[in-house]
């Protein structure tokens, strides 16, 4: 039975936005590769850290979420380990609540989308 997950990583701020994104990439691959089923990513962009972390006071995140087997997991996790462009990171299991959560959550995201591209329409 698959499992939903999502997981959130922080990359150093020192990263171009070539290297950021094939460090994305890298990820998402590893998921498909393994049998995950992606479900939603969100690309939070340049964030302040709450505490300094090797020196950084700030990085990038990544949420992805995906649908997988629990033994996935740590492998993603392993892969997150020996990459060292990566600052912190955090998988977790959603509950069927977690999940609703999850879903309203991006039905909102969606329907800010849709408004702007009608406001930037309107405008023109």
């Amino acid at each position: 039975m698959l499992n939903n997950y999502e997981t959130v990583f922080i990359m150093t701020p020192v990263l171009s936005d070539d290297q950021m994104k094939e460090t994305v990439k890298k990820f998402q691959s590893f998921l498909k590769e393994k049998g995950a089923e992606i479900v939603y990513e969100n690309n939070w962009g340049l964030k302040k850290l709450a505490y300094p972390i090797q020196k950084k006071s700030t990085g990038f995140y990544y949420l992805i979420e995906f649908k997988a087997e629990g033994t996935l997991v740590a492998e993603l996790e392993t892969s997150y380990k020996r990459d060292e462009r990566l600052l912190r990171f955090l998988t977790v299991k959603l509950d069927k609540h977690a999940i609703a959560y999850s879903e309203k959550r991006r039905n909102i995201a969606i329907g800010k989308k849709i408004e702007a591209k009608v406001e930037t329409t309107e405008s023109i």
